[in-house]
């Protein structure tokens, strides 16, 4: 496994990020644990989770903290060996105050997820999406404070555009505030839309990327073909609102990428994974698995 480093900062993070939000339903509680370990055996050291996530359970509005509950028991005894990654931002309740980038939401949740993470600090915390009713400049200062009293090391952002980050930037750079390493944007073979403004503002202002949804929901996997029933399985079956509809669009391009990725000698999904992981500034990319079979895969299409 290689390792690179995350943004200005002094955090080395292997090619592969680990995300959670399947844990709980449907990854059992004692396979996420298996997951978890065996990922740090096959050398990943990123871990990526966030307040809301509770697998196929969540819906908006509900608490949220299973995905870190269960990482958070995962790594007893391995925390040194991890970079821990969570979120804020997403809706936890139906209160005025639980969600949004407010300086009170922050501060409650970050002590909610230091705890349910069993952890004294937060390597990377996330703003998980813009808040257009709080000022940025009441969010970063809440952030910057987090590091100053030891809860993070570093902060990140995650779905913003690249006007957005501009913004972002802006706030940082005149009130003198530590600015963002990372953003964590969708990104795969099949939506490229970052390559345009963002990815490249990013490489500009050395912000790192850590893309997520880069396997589509395991349309890029290979195991989805024109004609054929979807794999019982598969998200699209499991949990189709959270895929891409399987339409002729969608095949045409999934048969065009396999094409260029036998050419090269390559799987479909190993053609996936390398060719985000080529592109500057991507440093790792966000995958979640259900086995660690398919964890040994995609570990196998990386090293």
């Amino acid at each position: 496994m290689r390792y690179r480093k995350l943004g200005s900062s002094k955090i080395q993070v292997s090619e592969l990020c680990l995300g959670t939000m399947t844990f709980g339903n449907p990854v059992a509680e004692s396979d996420a644990i298996k997951i978890v370990r065996s990922a740090i055996d096959m050398g990943i050291n990123f871990f990526d989770t966030a307040n809301i996530y509770e697998g196929y359970s969540r819906y908006i509005g509900s608490a949220g903290g299973v995905g870190e509950s269960i990482l958070g028991r995962a790594l007893k005894g391995h925390r040194n060996r991890a970079v821990l990654a969570t979120k804020v931002g997403m809706n936890v309740g139906s209160g005025k105050d639980d969600q949004g980038l407010s300086r009170t939401h922050i501060l409650r949740e970050v002590d909610r997820s230091l705890q349910k993470l069993s952890c004294n600090t937060i390597d990377i915390y996330y703003m998980h999406k813009p808040d257009p009713n709080t000022l940025l400049q009441e969010s970063v200062e809440t952030f910057c404070e987090l590091i100053k009293d030891g809860k993070i090391r570093a902060w990140g952002i995650s779905n913003f555009s690249a006007m957005e980050l501009k913004g972002l930037l802006h706030v940082c750079d005149i009130g003198g505030y530590s600015r963002p390493i990372v953003i964590q944007p969708s990104y795969s073979l099949l939506n490229r839309q970052v390559e345009d403004e963002l990815l490249p503002l990013c490489e500009k202002e050395k912000i790192s990327a850590v893309p997520y949804r880069v396997l589509e929901g395991g349309l890029l996997t290979g195991k989805y073909h024109r004609g054929e029933p979807v794999p019982g399985n598969s998200r699209q079956k499991e949990k189709p609102e959270w895929t891409t509809p399987l339409d002729e669009k969608v095949f045409t391009q999934l048969e065009a990428l396999e094409v260029v990725a036998q050419d090269l000698g390559r799987s479909l999904m190993e053609h996936s994974l390398k060719v985000l992981l080529s592109k500057n500034p991507v440093v790792s990319v966000l995958v979640g698995v259900k086995t660690v079979k398919q964890l040994e895969m995609l570990v196998n299409a990386v090293i």
